[in-house]
């Protein structure tokens, strides 16, 4: 309830909060809406053309206001368009992966496939990390990188039921760090290792991470 004073007159009234349900539909929604318009700057690619912010938009029959609240700059879409293109490489390696019997093998699997990718793409990765970066905060632009949580998701379906909704929770948060090119960021700029060694530091530490969430306990 919030107090509120009107010509000399206090009253109450009801501040109206959106609920989970209608948070968590937002987002979806607005996950479609990046998928869209990246697979459209993807299709004109593949038509050998140059896919601006605006022609994006109006192939994906979205609004170009709303389409620049995703990508505001051409170099940024390109870029994101660019990583769009590997997803049936990415999907090969979760399929694969999913294969395995035991998590903690499917987890070092992707963990490993995913960052040599990324070794293999690490310029164009440092470029979208360099944009990421560089927008303002408070500009209401939709969370990117939910790729990654879903990786992590398909590698940890083995042991979910094992874990608390806590552990489950913080072990996704923490493997996190042990995929993409901020790890290697980290492991070649400041450590100074090498792709090789910064894949297997990658590698163990999912592994010690997955280890330790499986010793704390299961459902609570």
């Amino acid at each position: 309830m919030t107090l509120l004073c009107h010509n000399g007159i206090w009253v109450y009234y009801k501040t109206v909060q959106p609920t989970d349900q209608e948070e968590t539909g937002r987002v979806r929604q607005k996950r479609r809406t990046r998928a869209l318009l990246l697979r459209a700057a993807v299709d004109l690619v593949q038509r050998g053309e140059v896919p601006t912010v605006a022609s994006v938009a109006d192939a994906a029959d979205v609004s170009r206001r709303t389409a620049y609240r995703y990508f505001p700059t051409q170099e940024q879409l390109l870029a994101e368009a660019s990583l769009e293109s590997l997803r049936p490489r990415v999907e090969a390696i979760i399929g694969a992966a999913r294969l395995e019997l035991d998590s903690a093998a499917a987890l070092e699997r992707i963990v490993g496939e995913i960052q040599r990718l990324a070794v293999e793409h690490e310029a164009l990765l440092r470029t979208i990390l360099r944009l990421s970066l560089e927008r303002k905060l408070g500009e209401g632009a939709p969370m990117r990188g939910r790729r990654r949580l879903d990786w992590i998701e398909s590698a940890l379906e083995g042991v979910k039921p094992r874990l608390s909704r806590r552990v489950y929770e913080r072990l996704v948060s923490a493997l996190t760090l042990t995929l993409g090119v901020e790890a290697l960021v980290i492991l070649h700029d400041i450590r100074g290792l090498d792709s090789g060694q910064s894949i297997e530091v990658c590698q163990w530490a999912a592994r010690a991470m997955l280890e330790a969430a499986l010793r704390e306990g299961g459902r609570r």
